[in-house]
């Protein structure tokens, strides 16, 4: 019998990065920074490309909902971005667990409103994203982007047709 060459590697666990910020708008904007600062460390792409830009994206809406409607006086949220083999996973964890996020509407919003797009960009550009509450005191709301060939996979509507990103940017950003 044939002795065969182990090939067998250990796992190794998915580089994250996590860091605690505190609920302003000061915060958000740092999680978007950072999230696309490791992201671009991992990876090596620059931060203009779109593979960044969604990660951006999506990271901002992320936090800005957890400090619009997850927040508690006092309380800081918490960013981890970790880096799969396929995706780019982003968890915003914040102290409202009674508070869960709602399905984004079917159709387009009106076009006098001023929020309640977040969600809906997250499904968008997101390949998924899902909620978990795993504490009496936290939740987390995760989306994680598909990376393919370094770049973002391209964003489609829920009926499953493409997204022109270059057309909408000017809306989305």
């Amino acid at each position: 019998m044939k002795k065969q060459a182990s090939t067998y590697e250990p796992h190794l666990p998915a580089p994250e990065f996590m860091i605690q910020l505190s609920s302003t708008r000061r915060g958000a904007r740092l999680a978007r920074t950072l999230a696309v600062q490791q992201l671009t460390e991992w990876c090596g792409i620059p931060y203009d490309s779109d593979l960044a830009r969604t990660v951006a994206l999506v990271t901002a809406e992320l936090a800005s909902n957890a400090i619009t409607h997850g927040h508690l006086p006092g309380r800081d949220f918490r960013l981890t971005v970790r880096l799969l083999p396929h995706a780019v996973r982003i968890e915003v964890t914040d102290t409202r667990p009674e508070s869960l996020p709602l399905m984004p509407a079917a159709g387009p919003a009106s076009a006098a409103t001023t929020s309640g797009r977040g969600l809906l960009l997250v499904e968008a550009y997101a390949n998924r994203w899902g909620c978990v509450v795993r504490d009496v005191y936290t939740k987390t709301v995760w989306a994680e982007v598909a990376v393919v060939n370094g770049r973002a996979a391209q964003p489609r509507h829920r009926d499953g047709t493409d997204i022109d990103v270059h057309q909408n940017s000017h809306r989305v950003m």
